[in-house]
């Protein structure tokens, strides 16, 4: 159905209001304190659109409602693809086979174990537990926003991935500089790390990118390889998401083939375009062609798409969709959160003395 004038004005009068609780999570995550906490605009903004779904929903024109749609589904992919601009191959190159491997096995472990006891054992459904494990596996909320479209879930649940995220992510941020300063760096053995491994391993297992800068930042006196391993490995995950998405699209594919009997011949493959798009961008970033300083203003409207994206998530997300959960999302979550940390540490430590 075409777009009469009307529709079009109430499209981008929701899309200019998600934009304006962009720009208030945005001006929020740039404030002191919270900065501090290193919580990004995203999750600012996933969490101002929740509060206004659960109080103000009901206020808003009806007409807004596609505008909204449209930041949720829309601009997400292309903030996507944009996300690109942040990687280069020379980084991934950088890092060293040591860090390649311990990032592709541990989020193919994370993805495959989170989705697995989520379903099997804490009875949460598909959708919910693969989206959890998607964002413990490469890049916290980005990653959850990613893997919606694919997976074609609910708003409510990526709300759910995206808060189990920013919980244990949260405590990582806070535990991991305890656990080197304590324990790691005085160690002798197995539990010794030097700081160009322990930063492989902050960037191997920690869920969002600005909590694995945050992490060597709090460590006093850290070396510069610390934060440069960390990052780079980082990085190397978050490109990864691109081949993950692909895959996940066959997998899904297949699996619904396999559960359609007769009629599995009509099941259509989805293939994350959005995800090939965004490995393109990527390997034009790593030419260089573009000025740095313009890449960086580049990645700041990225952030305020995805940040669009996920206030625009929030806002779909009614409170009441949660019965019936328990948990579930907490246990898989803490789950996830063990493994990465215990092991993660064990894989880094093997991997990085073997070659």
């Amino acid at each position: 159905m075409a777009f009469s004038p009307e529709n079009r004005k109430g499209t981008l009068s929701g899309i200019l209001f998600v934009a304006i609780f962009a720009a208030g999570a945005t001006y929020i995550a740039g404030l002191g304190p919270v900065k501090a906490l290193g919580l990004s605009p995203l999750v600012i903004g996933i969490v101002m659109g929740i509060f206004y779904a659960n109080t103000l929903h009901n206020q808003t024109p009806v007409e807004w409602h596609s505008g909204i749609t449209f930041s949720g589904k829309k601009i997400l992919r292309f903030a996507i693809v944009v996300y690109g601009f942040r990687i280069t191959f020379q980084e991934i190159m950088a890092v060293g086979m040591d860090g390649f491997l311990v990032s592709l096995i541990m989020l193919s472990s994370t993805l495959i174990f989170g989705s697995w006891i989520g379903t099997k054992i804490f009875k949460m459904e598909k959708d919910t537990s693969i989206l959890t494990a998607a964002g413990g596996a490469v890049c916290g909320a980005a990653a959850v926003l990613a893997t919606e479209p694919v997976l074609k879930a609910e708003e409510y649940k990526t709300a759910v991935a995206v808060s189990m995220v920013v919980l244990f992510g949260t405590i990582s941020m806070f535990l991991y500089p305890v656990l080197y300063t304590t324990i790691i760096e005085h160690a002798s053995g197995f539990l010794h790390m030097t700081a160009r491994e322990f930063g492989i391993y902050v960037g191997g297992t920690i869920h969002e990118v600005a909590q694995v800068v945050a992490v060597p930042a709090s460590v006093p006196g850290s070396p510069k390889e610390m934060a440069d391993a960390a990052v780079i490995v980082k990085m190397t995950r978050v490109i990864m998401i691109a081949p993950m998405l692909i895959i996940l699209g066959l997998y899904l594919a297949w699996d619904a083939r396999r559960a359609g009997g007769e009629h599995s011949g009509k099941t259509k493959l989805v293939i994350p375009w959005f995800a090939v798009y965004f490995i393109l961008v990527a390997g034009f970033n790593s030419f260089h062609f573009i000025p740095e300083n313009i890449v960086h203003v580049i990645n700041e409207i990225d952030t305020f798409l995805l940040t669009m994206a996920m206030t625009a998530l929030g806002m779909g997300t009614i409170f009441a969709k949660f019965k019936g959960l328990g948990l579930a999302p907490v246990y898989t979550a803490l789950s996830m959160f063990v493994w990465l940390v215990v092991g993660g540490f064990i894989i880094t430590k093997v991997i990085v003395e073997v070659l």
